[in-house]
């Protein structure tokens, strides 16, 4: 048996981070350690609570020279370092309570033609984030 336990996800800074997955989505904060001046942060989401997607900044990153670093945190704000999909059984109820909880939605919810109806947002440090639900299961929406 081989499976998935933990995921990264860069982010630019954990307090910002953590109120974003644990205030927003309802991820549980399973680990917040600091030690030797990094900090080790972990969350699980609401429904699968086997699956740690670790909040690591570049500043942590303890052999990494300072340039890149700054490039991680560059890359970082333009979205182009993280990217998760998370499956939900109501795509549009999740995209409205998220929309009226201020989260920035980058694309709307929108039937694909790869059998699920998604939408996208972006975390506090600029990664995308996609919400899908399989076509067979989602309520019809006028």
């Amino acid at each position: 048996m081989l499976t998935v336990t933990n995921v990264v996800l860069t982010v630019h800074d954990h307090d910002e981070a953590l109120a974003f997955y644990r205030d927003r989505l309802g991820f549980a904060v399973t680990q917040d350690v600091s030690y030797e001046g990094m900090r080790w942060v972990t969350v699980t989401p609401p429904d699968q609570p086997d699956l740690h997607v670790v909040l690591e900044t570049p500043q942590s990153w303890p052999d990494a020279p300072q340039a890149d670093r700054d490039a991680a945190l560059d890359l970082l704000a333009k979205g182009l370092m993280s990217r998760i999909i998370l499956t939900t059984d109501d795509v549009d109820a999740l995209h409205d309570a998220l929309s009226a909880a201020g989260v920035e939605i980058t694309s709307e919810p929108v039937d694909q033609h790869y059998g699920v109806r998604d939408f996208g947002v972006r975390d506090p440090s600029g990664n995308q984030l996609r919400f899908n639900q399989p076509l067979t299961s989602a309520p019809s929406r006028a």
